[in-house]
C-alpha cells in the first residue's frame, strides 16, 4: 500500500474492543495523521506501546453513559463487539453525537442475508437500532457496512483463534469452519438448493484493515451504506482443492449435498445440540452465497486513488506463505 496523504480535516477515531482485529485496525489506521482511541474492557498498554498517536480506555459496556462520556469528540467509530454490548454502543454513541459508525459485520454481505437469519449475532438488532438513528432529525449518525467475504486467516495454523479473533462468531478454531488445513480435512456443502456451485469471498484480514483505512482516507462523508472488499473468490470445491495442492497431501473431504446439510442441521435441533445445527447452519449459508459477491465497490474506489491503492493478496499466494508444503 502506498503511503497515505494527510486528511484536510482531522478526524478522531475510536475502535471499540481489544482484540487481534482491533490492533490490526489501530496499526493501519495510526499510519495517517487521525489520532485513534481504543475502548476495550481491560488495558491494552501493548496498543498504546506499539501505535504512537493511540490512547486506550477501559471501559464498562454495560454502562451506556461511561461510553457515551468516553466516546465524547469522536468523529467516526469502529466497532468490533458484538451483541448487547454494540447495542449499548450505539446508544452510547448516538448521544456523544458520533458522526459515523461501522459495525462489527466484516464478513458476509447484506444482500445475501435472510430473514430471520439462523447465524445473526445481533446485527439485525443493531442495523435496525442504525437504521433509527441514521434517519434521526436531530444529530442523525450515519453507518456503513463493511463486507470482506471470508477472513483468510480462518485457514491459517490455529484459525482464527490464533489472531484472537472470532471469540462470539462460534468459528474461532481450525475445525470448526470448512477446511482443517493442519489435519488435511474438510466439510462442504458444494452446491446450493438448485445445484449452483457455492461460492465464497476471501480476504486477509491484514487487507480488511488497509481498505478501512483507505476508505477513512477517501472520508467517510461519501460512503455508501456497504463498502464491500475483495481479494479473491473461488468455489468452496477450489478452496480445498487449493489447501490440498499447497500441503501437498490429499484431504479427507466430506462433500455434503444442500439437502443432507439440512437433515443434519434438523437432527442436531431435535438433539438440542446448538453448536452442531449452528455449523451446518454456516454451511449451509455458505452455499447459499452468503460470502460471495462479484461487485467490490470499494476496491474500486480506494483504486481511483493513487494514495489509496491496495493490492490485495490471492488466496494460493496467502497460504503458501503461512503453510507450505507438509514436510
Amino acid at each position: 500500500m502506498k503511503n497515505r496523504a494527510s486528511q484536510p480535516t482531522m478526524m478522531r477515531i475510536a475502535i471499540a474492543g481489544g482484540g487481534g482485529f482491533a490492533y490490526i485496525l489501530a496499526q493501519e489506521l495510526t499510519q495517517a495523521a487521525n489520532p485513534v482511541l481504543v475502548i476495550s474492557r481491560q488495558p491494552h498498554p501493548e496498543f498504546e506501546e506499539a501505535f504512537p498517536g493511540c490512547q486506550v480506555a477501559a471501559v464498562d459496556f454495560g454502562n451506556v453513559e461511561e461510553l457515551r462520556y468516553t466516546l465524547q469528540g469522536v468523529d467516526l467509530l469502529i466497532s468490533t463487539v458484538s451483541n448487547a454490548e454494540q447495542l449499548n454502543l450505539i446508544d452510547a454513541a448516538k448521544r456523544a453525537r458520533v458522526q459515523y459508525f461501522v459495525p462489527s459485520e466484516f464478513e458476509g454481505d447484506l444482500h445475501h442475508r435472510p430473514a430471520n437469519d439462523p447465524i445473526d449475532r445481533g446485527f439485525q438488532s443493531a442495523r435496525d437500532l442504525l437504521d433509527r438513528f441514521a434517519s434521526s432529525r436531530s444529530h442523525p449518525m450515519r453507518y456503513t457496512v463493511f463486507s470482506c467475504g471470508i477472513f483468510m486467516e480462518r485457514f491459517g495454523p490455529g484459525g482464527l483463534e490464533a489472531y484472537n479473533i472470532g471469540t462470539s462468531h462460534g468459528v474461532q478454531g481450525p475445525s470448526d469452519y470448512l477446511v482443517n488445513v493442519a489435519e488435511a480435512t474438510a466439510e462442504i456443502v458444494e452446491a446450493d438448493r438448485r445445484g449452483r456451485p457455492a461460492q465464497v469471498v476471501l480476504t486477509s484480514v491484514y487487507n480488511v484493515a488497509q481498505f478501512v483505512a483507505s476508505a477513512v482516507e477517501l472520508g467517510p462523508a461519501n460512503w455508501p451504506a456497504e463498502f464491500r472488499m475483495r481479494g479473491d473468490h473461488i468455489t468452496v470445491r477450489e478452496l480445498v482443492a487449493t489447501c490440498s495442492n499447497v500441503r501437498g497431501v490429499p484431504f479427507r473431504l466430506v462433500s455434503r449435498t444442500y439437502q443432507d446439510a439440512e437433515a443434519q442441521a434438523e437432527e442436531a435441533r431435535r438433539n438440542n445440540d446448538g453448536s452442531l445445527w449452528h455449523y451446518y447452519q454456516r454451511l449451509l449459508q455458505t452455499a447459499n452465497g452468503r460470502y460471495h459477491f462479484r461487485q467490490a465497490n470499494l476496491n474500486e474506489a480506494v483504486n481511483q486513488h493513487e494514495s489509496t491503492q491496495v493490492r490485495p493478496m490471492r488466496f494460493r499466494t496467502w497460504l503458501e506463505q503461512v503453510w507450505g508444503p507438509e514436510v
